[in-house]
């Protein structure tokens, strides 16, 4: 994949930080109950993303997002990089699925499947901070 949608890069410890922070906003702003459906999914699965890039920059790699599929990418590696199960990512790649058809087809998204983007997401983020506190901490900020 290195070449094609992966790019190697350092681990930056500085940037690496920025992004658990950002998911925990975007995880806060999933659970505004005055927001539709559609922008609580969107909230959560942005912090699906995030969470999916600092799984990879914290093993020295990154999207090529100038090349379609990047998402697909960084949600596809989450068991190579820190290790979430394959049925984990079968949940998060049909949350990716679900996000195309709303934001290029116009579909509605109902308030259950907000809610398991937010679960989900939740989990991601529990995940991924745990496996950063054992296996990269110099990578977590305070």
């Amino acid at each position: 994949m290195l070449g094609i949608s992966l790019d190697a890069v350092p681990p930056d410890p500085a940037a690496i930080g920025k992004l658990p922070a950002a998911a925990q906003r975007n995880l806060a702003d999933a659970q505004l109950a005055g927001l539709s459906a559609e922008n609580r999914f969107d909230a959560a699965y942005k912090a699906i993303m995030q969470l999916s890039m600092v799984a990879l920059q914290a093993n020295g790699y990154r999207t090529l997002t100038s090349k379609p599929g990047h998402h697909q990418t960084a949600i596809q590696t989450l068991t190579t990089s820190v290790g979430v199960a394959p049925a984990q990512v079968i949940v998060l790649d049909a949350l990716r699925k679900q996000r195309n058809l709303s934001d290029y087809s116009g579909d509605l998204i109902p308030d259950a499947v907000a809610a398991e983007c937010l679960a989900s997401a939740q989990a991601l983020q529990g995940h991924v901070l745990a496996w950063l506190k054992a296996h990269r901490p110099e990578l977590l900020s305070g």
